[in-house]
């Protein structure tokens, strides 16, 4: 113990010295400014605008960020962003946009003639600063960054002003006239803001006093501003003829032509050939005001220039979602590396991916926390994909009413509301009301479907005048659990019908999304007449909808593939520190125990001598009865097998708390009957065990008391022999209580049991992780023990492995044998690998592992060193049919193989085809234990067939429900 000490206090001296003397990371401070700019159509408005500068905090010069801040915040709003970029090495500039904050002048919605004037005066202020370099006079190397309003200030920035050298855009606008006035429907007559919905919830936010689109002000910060004047209050801090065109559309919600073309003199989408500034757009894939669409736009218009253009799909935007700012800073971190200070050069690839996407990768189940995969792709597929996959849909003409006024509305996303819950949300509940909507499906999907980018649908409307609709697109899974929508999202379409007609047809393009719908799911469009976050008609009216085309055009893009991942030091460093440590407490462990390390043999009876001495020493001696409590406390006679082969009655437990009388398998093959006590107290007889000469059955499981029961047969130990377990919680209710049983070699063991059984708690006291309060547990004759040796001969997987997540799966199931401090070679990593059969992706972070992939290496995990005996929990769980299978062979084959198995599960149809043997649980106590087979045989239906597993174990635990 001695050496032990002095390691852990060297390491953790190590450890001191390390944190003392590692760089920390640069002290930034900034700088208030008050910067003067004038602006205007004819230059004569003068504006201050408050603004922070922070210069770069190892001195010099270095390229300058500009970081603009979201509609209705500031340059607080940015301020642990600049400071975070200004350590990066950069200089930094934050301000408040006229309009907001303690800057003065009114809102003009980022126009060329107000906004854009105002940052490129920004720019020649930072040219003249010492800090900043320069690429020539009066033009500093210098790169925008910002989100939504911030983010078009930026490219409308970039286009008027060719000094900026990079832009990283987000969750922005391409054409800010078809943000608030969508139309999704193309027919003949046309599509285009001018005959769209208007987006009326958004709108009144953005166009409101003191409410904010910046998704950072929106989880709570508050910008500085004076109390509003009459007509601020009337509409905010707007210019008056902004104020004016919304008053008007907002009441007769429809644009207007001056509506219009006001809101596309501050698009991007006007003027984006013009950038000539590397441009990186990352835009949220929950954003209802500005979806995927609008950076799809943004794209292809600079791109069509010759720009350098990436984008990525985040989970984020205005509808909340997880926000992924650390992703968000890496990417836009290795944009402004390569183009603000050359990191790299031009014939190597840009360390931003052409097209990146976030997807959901599950839970981790060490940490249990959400996995966020980025596969990329080489180029942007744009969103029609580099493929189509068309789904059939089914469902015949309906009729859809639109109700007087509107009201009541269906619901696909409630504008604002994720973001202001935190961020986490899916954009709430869809609801379609009844009368309002025609729904159209597809049958269960044979194959997963991965949607990436715009589905389109061609309807066919009739009816009259008008018509206003929604379409979207549900994933269902089943008739029990309610659909959902993805994203939230939904395409509003306004169509004419002709007059005479009668209908009109129109191919809708559905919102941009990337999302997987599961095998057996199906796709269900609806189309409605009304949702809450638009305006619709207030006049009744009647509709027919049907389908056009029977066909769903779902776009799918298969060149998107998971990175490489790095691996940061302390991801190694940590694990080696552990291992270290781990080596030097077994090898202190083995050295204190009496013998030299390898002194046990892995396959041999150890004598009491070499361990803890055993309470039944001589197994030659074997008591004709053991005492085992029944639930009224008094004792009865359990008498265990002798060694003259002849079997005694033991009683068994029934939920009533009768005891009956259950006999087990004698040496000499001979079975009894046990009789096990239905909930209704009527008796029936099971068989024990079977013959040792049955052809494909293992030995028996005992029901007596292990510790009456032979330690050996043919010279081996038992497995396991739990006898008498006892394990109570902190209030005195008993987890396990007087457990008694013993599994052989051979033998694949179902332990089942409805939740709160104690199942989990008996295998965890297996494995040495908790005491029993009383009885004990043999594994192979030695008394388990937290670190006991003859735990080694255990393998275990139970409540999750705690994968280290940026590790690959390899090395973690390497690091993981090291840590035994036993040679590589007894590990046997081909045999469990091959098992797991992850193939390339055994080389790939466990971070991007799904559900099914972690559970397969977790197994392999457990079977390293080919364990005598092997512990699962739940092994199934996230494994497709196929992979369900071939483990259930993989556990048949190792015990063939002389080793043991313990399987715990509630997935009762597999239990009965994978296991020999079960032990059924109830309250902690034993219920049952014998053979799957003798368990099934007694009860048989009315066809002539014995019951399912699942029939004999709701019996045995008295749920019959």
């Amino acid at each position: 113990m001695k050496r032990v000490a002095a390691l852990v206090a060297a390491l953790a001296l190590i450890g001191v010295t390390t944190w003392l003397v590692w760089p920390s990371d640069p002290e930034v401070r900034g700088q208030d400014q008050k910067i003067t700019v004038v602006d205007g159509p004819a230059d004569d408005q003068r504006v201050e605008l408050d603004a922070t500068f922070f210069p770069p905090p190892g001195g010099g010069k270095a390229p300058a960020v500009l970081i603009a801040h979201g509609f209705g915040g500031s340059k607080q709003s940015v301020r642990q962003q600049a400071i975070q970029v200004a350590q990066d090495g950069y200089a930094v500039l934050t301000w408040s946009a006229r309009g907001f904050g303690r800057s003065t002048g009114e809102i003009a919605l980022n126009s060329p003639d107000y906004e854009v004037k105002d940052v490129k005066q920004l720019i020649n202020w930072l040219a003249k600063r010492p800090e900043v370099q320069l690429d020539a006079s009066g033009d500093p190397r210098v790169g925008i960054a910002g989100g939504s309003y911030g983010g078009a200030i930026a490219l409308m920035t970039a286009a008027y002003d060719q000094r900026v050298d990079a832009i990283v855009p987000q969750i922005t606008w391409s054409d800010l006239a078809d943000a608030l006035f969508p139309n999704a429907a193309a027919t003949t007559a046309g599509q285009g803001p001018e005959t769209g919905v208007f987006k009326r919830m958004w709108a009144g936010i953005f166009f409101g006093q003191g409410v904010s689109l910046d998704s950072f002000a929106l989880l709570g910060q508050q910008q500085e501003s004076a109390p509003p004047t009459a007509e601020q209050a009337r509409c905010g801090r707007f210019m008056p003829a902004i104020c004016d065109i919304y008053q008007q559309v907002a009441k007769d919600g429809k644009a207007t032509p001056e509506a219009v073309a006001l809101l596309r003199k501050s698009s991007p989408i006007t003027v984006a050939g013009q950038i000539k500034a590397p441009t990186l757009l990352l835009q949220g894939q929950r954003d209802s005001l500005f979806p995927l669409s609008h950076a799809d736009a943004n794209a292809k218009a600079i791109a069509a220039a010759g720009t350098p253009v990436s984008l990525g799909w985040f989970d984020g935007g205005h509808d909340g979602g997880n926000g992924e700012a650390d992703w968000l800073f890496e990417q836009s971190s290795a944009w402004f590396a390569r183009y603000l200070k050359g990191d790299g050069s031009a014939q190597t690839a840009p360390p931003v991916s052409a097209f990146t996407v976030t997807r959901d990768g599950g839970r981790d189940p060490g940490t249990r926390q959400r996995i966020r995969l980025h596969p990329e792709a080489a180029s942007y597929p744009g969103l029609a994909g580099t493929g189509t996959t068309t789904v059939e849909l089914s469902g015949p003409e309906q009729n859809v009413v639109n109700p007087p006024g509107g009201a009541p509305a269906s619901i696909s996303t409630v504008p604002g509301v994720g973001a202001l819950l935190g961020g986490q949300g899916t954009g709430g509940v869809s609801i379609d009301m009844p009368g309002q909507s025609a729904a159209f499906e597809s049958p269960p999907l044979t194959a997963p479907l991965q949607l990436t980018g715009s589905s389109t649908a061609k309807v066919k409307v009739s009816g009259k005048g008008e018509a206003t609709l929604f379409a979207k697109v549900y994933d269902v899974a089943d008739s029990v659990q309610p659909p959902s929508l993805p994203a939230g999202l939904v395409a509003p379409i306004r169509v004419t019908i002709p007059e005479g007609a009668g209908s009109v047809e129109a191919t809708i393009t559905l919102p941009a999304v990337d999302y997987q719908f599961a095998v057996g799911h199906r796709l269900r469009l609806v189309v409605t007449t009304t949702d809450m976050g638009f305006a619709t008609p207030a006049e009744p009216a009647t509709y027919q909808v049907s389908l056009a085309s029977p066909t769903l055009t779902v776009p799918t893009v298969r060149t998107l593939a998971a990175p490489p991942t790095g691996v940061a030091w302390w991801v190694w460093a940590m694990p080696l520190t552990a291992v270290v440590i781990a080596a030097a407490l077994l090898a202190t462990g083995r050295t204190s125990a009496g013998g030299p390390a390898g002194a046990r043999l892995r396959r041999r009876a150890v004598p009491a001598s070499e361990g803890i001495a055993r309470p039944d020493d001589s197994p030659a001696i074997v008591p004709d009865a053991v005492p085992v409590s029944a639930v009224d406390g008094q004792p009865h006679d359990a008498p265990a097998l002798t060694l003259n082969g002849q079997a005694h009655d033991t009683p068994v437990l029934s939920p009533n708390g009768q005891a009956d009388k259950a006999s087990v398998l004698s040496p000499n093959g001979q079975a009894d009957k046990a009789s096990v006590l239905r909930p209704n107290g009527q008796a029936h007889d099971v068989p024990a065990s079977i013959a040792h000469g049955e052809s494909g059955e293992a030995p028996a499981a005992g029901l007596a008391g292990a510790r009456g029961a032979p330690s050996e047969q043919g010279g081996e130990p038992v497995p396991l022999e739990i006898s008498g377990l006892t394990k109570a919680y902190r209030n005195g209710e008993l987890a396990v209580d007087g457990l008694s049983f013993r599994v052989e070699q051979g033998q694949v063991l179902g332990l089942l049991g409805p939740n709160g059984a104690g199942k989990t708690t008996t295998m965890r006291m297996m494995m040495g992780l908790i005491r029993p309060d009383s009885g004990e547990i043999r594994i192979f004759g030695d008394r388990v023990t937290p670190g006991a040796p003859v735990l080694s001969r255990l393998g275990s997987f139970v409540e999750g492995p705690g994968f280290l997540p940026h590790l690959s799966g390899r090395d973690n199931i390497e690091l993981y044998w090291a840590a035994t401090g036993r040679p590589a070679a007894d590990a046997h990593f081909d045999e469990a690998l091959e098992i797991a059969d992850l193939g390339k992706a055994l080389e790939r972070a466990v971070r991007t592992y799904s559900q099914g992939m972690r559970q397969r290496l977790a197994i392999a995990q457990a079977m390293l060193g080919l364990p005598d005996l092997l512990v699962l929990d739940e092994p199934t769980n996230g494994l497709d049919p196929p992979q369900i299978r071939e483990m259930r062979e993989v556990l048949k084959r190792y015990a063939r193989d002389g080793r043991t198995v313990i399987v715990s599960s509630h997935m009762l149809a597999e239990v009965e085809q994978t296991c020999s043997h079960v032990v059924v649980m109830h309250h902690g106590r034993l219920v049952s234990a014998g053979p799957v087979s003798r368990l099934l045989t007694p009860a048989a239906g009315a066809n002539g067939q014995g019951p399912r597993l699942e029939d004999v174990f709701l019996d045995l635990i008295g749920d019959k429900s």
